[in-house]
């Protein structure tokens, strides 16, 4: 069998401020030299690109999103969200937006799909300003700073799901 996939997911919408968190760190990290078996994309607000991903045989994905906790802005979190079953495909709660990234829907979807991901990260930033009705591009200086402390955290978490996750055959692989 080969190595686990992981799948880094940068979410969020470059025109609202500090939700670009996601995206800008997967750039960063899409720069840098990754172990065989990882994939580093950013998924912005493309939400049904991110559910087919979640099918493509991945055993463990990890999200990086804005996510307001209510913390000082530029905190960064790390957290593993269950994913919850569903009814099936046929509930509304399964809908996706075209214009927006709703992390649990999507992981939710893929669950009713047969996504074979068997561990799901989320390292967050607490956001200062998500840019209001009107948006506005550029994060602000508390979660650009916070870029440089996820980068290598990303980092960390995907060397320990490649040491330590139960391996997981790629499609086509007996």
């Amino acid at each position: 069998m080969n190595r686990p996939r992981v799948l880094v997911a940068g979410i969020g919408n470059i025109f609202l401020g500090d939700d670009a968190f996601g995206v800008e760190v997967v750039q960063r990290l899409a720069r840098r030299p990754q172990p065989q078996g990882v994939q580093v994309v950013d998924f912005g607000i493309r939400g049904l690109d991110l559910t087919y991903a979640l099918l493509d045989g991945c055993g463990a994905v990890v999200l990086v999103d804005a996510i307001p906790r209510g913390g000082s802005p530029g905190t960064l979190h790390v957290l593993e969200p269950e994913v919850e079953g569903s009814a099936g495909p046929e509930s509304g709660d399964l809908m996706l937006d075209a214009h927006s990234l709703d992390p649990a829907k999507v992981l939710r979807l893929a669950a009713a799909l047969g996504s074979p991901v068997k561990r799901v990260l989320l390292v967050g930033c607490e956001p200062q300003e998500l840019g209001g009705e009107e948006g506005h591009m550029g994060l602000s200086d508390p979660v650009r700073l916070a870029v440089d402390e996820a980068v290598p955290l990303v980092e960390s978490l995907v060397a320990k799901l490649l040491a330590t996750s139960e391996e997981v055959p790629t499609p086509g692989s007996p």
